[in-house]
């Protein structure tokens, strides 16, 4: 029987996860944080009160095994006058399978079986959550979007009513051999699937081992200047009782000019490597050169990716 992996995420982050761990023999359940309100995403879930759907349209794609010509009919947006523009078909499929079924969890599986899916897919809630953040001047900012945008220090996020997780959510974590927190945007994607509390007392209550997959670089506002080291300790405060227990790091070069670009444009920086920090965090790091660009953008090797999850997860 494989094992079992359970990614916690959302954004970009979580789909290159996601493609890389599907080429191997293990059972995948994707819990996908669904706060986000921006485009196309956001007047949807204005307009039918739902949970955020662009984030679970991407990892349906990164995790389906169909036709090429699928995932470019899922990805492809509108461009048109008409209220139809900017809108991702696969968004608007979620909408309506959701309407049709009757939630989202169940959309989420008819769509999967048109999709031939490898793996799970499942909301960590059916609510249609808002995501607040405190910063660190004191200031409440409302709504994920608006959150990402405002480049001030985070302080901590909340909802502004707490969730009820999915029972789909909650029942992979009770049988999950291995639990990832996928890299992504630290306060927006990974930590909205911990301040949850009974997602929280599930982990807690999970013999599983806890896997956490840095970042490459820092985000504006959430991670400056931040090593690995503080990513791991930011998310054992929201782990409750328990910590990560292995982590999964770049120690590889950036080009100067690539760095340069980020730090300009994007005010990001490469996550330092800080290997003399490690000991206090009392766990496992596993550090690879993990660096590769697309398109002039820097990316997670997910081909060194899948093969360093599984070649942990078989050791257990």
């Amino acid at each position: 029987m494989n094992k079992k992996v359970v990614v916690l995420g959302g954004g970009s982050g979580l789909s290159s996860l996601l493609r890389s761990l599907k080429q191997y023999p293990i059972d995948i359940t994707a819990i996908v944080s669904v706060c986000d309100d921006g485009g196309s995403t956001g007047v949807l879930r204005e307009e039918f009160n739902i949970p955020a759907v662009g984030d679970i349209r991407k990892v349906l794609i990164a995790l389906s095994e169909t036709e090429p010509l699928v995932f470019d009919l899922f990805d492809y947006r509108f461009q048109t006058t008409s209220d139809l523009d900017g809108h991702a078909v696969g968004n608007l499929l979620l909408t309506a399978m959701k309407n049709i079924t009757g939630n989202l969890s169940d959309g989420i599986e008819a769509l999967s079986k048109v999709l031939n899916l490898k793996g799970k897919v499942v909301p960590l809630t059916e609510d249609s959550v808002v995501l607040m953040a405190e910063m660190e001047d004191g200031d409440i900012v409302e709504g994920e979007h608006h959150i990402t945008v405002d480049k001030r220090k985070i302080k901590r996020v909340f909802y502004k009513e707490n969730p009820t997780p999915t029972l789909g959510a909650l029942k992979a974590i009770e049988e999950a051999d291995l639990i990832i927190l996928s890299m992504g945007s630290l306060f927006t994607s990974i930590i909205p699937n911990l301040i949850c509390d009974k997602i929280v007392s599930a982990i807690e209550n999970s013999p599983a081992k806890i896997m956490y997959i840095c970042n490459i670089v820092t985000q504006p506002g959430e991670t400056d200047n931040f090593t690995v080291t503080d990513h791991v300790e930011m998310l054992n405060q929201y782990l409750g009782k328990r910590k990560v227990d292995v982590v999964i790091a770049n120690n590889g070069p950036i080009h100067p000019d690539l760095a340069h670009k980020y730090e300009t444009l994007e005010r990001k920086d490469p996550v330092r490597y800080d290997v003399e920090n490690f000991k206090k965090m009392d766990n496992q790091v596993i550090g690879d050169d993990l660096v590769t660009v697309s398109h002039n953008m820097l990316r997670h090797n997910e081909v060194k990716l899948g093969f360093h999850v599984f070649s942990y997860l078989m050791q257990l």
